[in-house]
């Protein structure tokens, strides 16, 4: 049971995490937020922070602060809420499952993963950032908080797959070998997910680029 950290990042020696455009100052003064964190920094008050935090986004959803400027908070469109509720398990709750997502940052381990999520119909025309990121580093410094999937966590189309509070192990419990032989080893995790948030971002990346909405990609950084 389980993978070693080393074995996990030479697997996997890249991790891609795709955002809204303009969002790479942000996340370089700040860090890598999730959903939740991205709300405490910002300040937002109790009631818009539920209705963000434990229900499905249909669309994107803007926040400002006087101090930090404007934030997207990504919307959920895959994450259809009929499907995903035939599929939880454990007694969880749609709610429940929404309030889990939004405590992580998440990477995707292999580059297929976030050009499909890119090019689906509801992205293909706008412009994205792109934070490419050193696994190795990325888990010297934070392997403690690092849980595994071996799905999209955030859909439910066009399959949904079953899904509950085990769906995201800690490296020393995921069942890698078992994923391994039936869908081999650059298959065998999904999903990459650091509790809360990725402060030090910045001394991780490998590289950040602009790209998407018709126009050429651009590095940006560094």
């Amino acid at each position: 049971m389980g993978i070693a950290v080393n074995e996990l990042a030479a697997t996997y020696p890249r991790l891609y995490h795709i955002t809204s455009e303009g969002s790479w100052p942000s996340i370089r003064e700040h860090g890598l937020l999730s959903t939740e964190a991205l709300l405490d920094l910002f300040g937002i008050d109790r009631e818009f922070r539920e209705r963000i935090l434990a229900a499905r986004r249909p669309d994107s959803v803007p926040i400002t602060h006087p101090q930090y400027g404007r934030a997207i908070i990504r919307d959920q469109k895959p994450l259809i809420e009929s499907r995903l509720r035939v599929v939880l398990q454990g007694g969880m709750t749609p709610r429940d499952w929404y309030t889990l997502l939004n405590r992580k940052t998440f990477f995707w381990v292999a580059e297929k993963r976030f050009e499909l999520l890119r090019n689906a119909r509801a992205y293909e025309g706008l412009r994205q950032t792109l934070i490419i990121v050193d696994c190795a580093m990325l888990l010297s410094r934070h392997a403690d908080r690092v849980t595994l999937c071996p799905m999209n966590s955030g859909a439910a189309r066009p399959m949904a797959f079953p899904r509950g509070r085990n769906t995201f192990l800690p490296i020393s419990e995921y069942p890698f070998d078992e994923f391994r032989r039936k869908r081999g080893p650059k298959n065998a995790v999904v999903e990459l997910a650091v509790e809360y948030s990725v402060p030090d971002i910045r001394d991780l990346v490998i590289s950040v680029s602009e790209l998407g909405g018709g126009l050429p990609e651009r590095r940006i950084w560094p």
